[in-house]
């Protein structure tokens, strides 16, 4: 009973000055609001990222020719063209734990059909390359292992080629011609958008990797090989197990090729998300300290100006304990319901942002609980001085203040 009347006198002695409580409120709603809705942004950006990440497909690696030396001018990356078809092969037969590979040879091309022309990326792949992708078709089929062999002149284009040349018809069996050899289109893919790197995944065309090397682009080795491990606890073995094989090849001479794994790459995508969320949340955190710094100081003035009250009620047998209690609770108060209006404020202001604004925003249960926690010991930990200082007056000396 004694904390129930405790607590009903705080609230009050708040009820008194609504003006002043709202005031007092505003610095904690401000920045509960903040750290809420800069969270939110910083986790829509992460969950982007990630999801463009994972739209390069599962579990995969890429193995890229290296750097080489001639006349002791060293080339960059990917000047050593050493990677062939052959050795695509023998890590998808040698190699334990990898479902899919993929030989890709890489170029843009000007693509002629239909009275209209279009530069684009041409890819040369493997049939296992949709799959590595995670990419499926909208219409007709993926070439088939065979065409590889025969280096058949089939094509599955991406949607922004098949807008580009085919507006308003169906592409599916038409024809397109590259460097005037003319290639049958079997299949559609569905839009996969912007990727991680910025450039847009449906402007291309597929082709068999062979057809590409033979007939369109005219080289002896790929640009690249693709590998799809069967789980991502298999990559960093796979990784070495690739690396080690190449370099047998490779009669121990230097190493002219790099293996990369996916989780490297989403790692430090990632991380770099993580640190721009953290950046704005410790940025927006700011805000909730100046708030509670703003109840520390509305709560002094408060003992002050309430001096004889306390006097008064120690007077009539209230404790040290009591008066404690009462300050504190009204600090929490403060802190409490700033922070409730605080948090319906910043996921209201999130989802405004990701509907006029497209951002990406994303609010968690979580980053909801601890702003609310947080707001709680804020007022905790500000309110605690003002009410140890009240709690302390002495009761005769209260009574005599003016």
């Amino acid at each position: 009973m004694r904390i129930i009347a405790t607590i009903r006198i705080a609230l009050r002695a708040l009820r008194r000055n609504k003006l002043r409580t709202f005031l007092t409120m505003l610095g904690m709603i401000i920045g509960v609001a903040a750290v809420i809705a800069m969270v939110s942004i910083g986790n829509g950006a992460k969950s982007q990222v990630e999801g463009q990440i994972a739209s390069l497909g599962q579990n995969v690696l890429s193995v890229f020719p290296g750097s080489s030396t001639s006349g002791g001018a060293r080339g960059g990356w990917g000047s050593a063209s050493t990677l062939t078809p052959e050795e695509a092969l023998l890590i998808a037969s040698e190699v334990s734990g990898v479902v899919a590979v993929s030989g890709e040879v890489r170029d843009r091309q000007q693509v002629q059909a239909n009275g209209m022309n279009w530069n684009t990326m041409v890819q040369g792949e493997s049939p296992d390359y949709l799959g590595i992708r995670a990419w499926p078709l909208a219409d007709g089929a993926m070439f088939t292992e065979a065409d590889v062999k025969s280096a058949a002149k089939v094509a599955v284009i991406g949607k922004t080629v098949a807008d580009q040349l085919f507006t308003g018809s169906d592409p599916l069996g038409q024809t397109i011609r590259l460097r005037n050899i003319p290639f049958t289109i079997v299949g559609v893919l569905t839009s996969k958008g912007v990727s991680f790197f910025g450039s847009d995944q449906d402007d291309t065309v597929i082709i068999p990797y062979t057809s590409a090397m033979r007939r369109v682009m005219g080289r002896q080795y790929l640009s690249a090989i693709l590998i799809q491990a069967a789980s991502p606890k298999d990559m960093t073995r796979i990784q070495t197990d690739v690396a080690s094989l190449l370099q047998q090849r490779r009669s121990g001479r230097e190493p002219d090729f790099t293996v990369r794994s996916q989780l490297e790459l989403a790692e430090a995508a990632t991380a770099t998300s993580r640190t721009m969320t953290a950046l704005l949340g410790g940025i927006a955190a700011v805000s909730l300290v100046v708030g509670g710094i703003g109840i520390m100081n509305i709560m002094l003035v408060s003992v002050t100006e309430r001096t004889r009250e306390i006097g008064i009620r120690m007077a009539v047998g209230a404790k040290g304990k009591d008066i404690l209690l009462q300050f504190l609770i009204e600090a929490v108060t403060l802190s409490v319901i700033g922070g409730t209006i605080g948090i319906v404020l910043g996921v209201g202001i999130s989802r405004l942002l990701a509907t006029k604004m497209n951002w990406p925003a994303l609010t968690s249960f979580s980053s909801i609980v601890v702003a609310f926690v947080f707001s709680a010991a804020v007022g905790i930990f500000f309110g605690f001085y003002p009410a140890k200082k009240a709690s302390g007056l002495d009761p005769i000396e209260a009574l005599r203040y003016e």
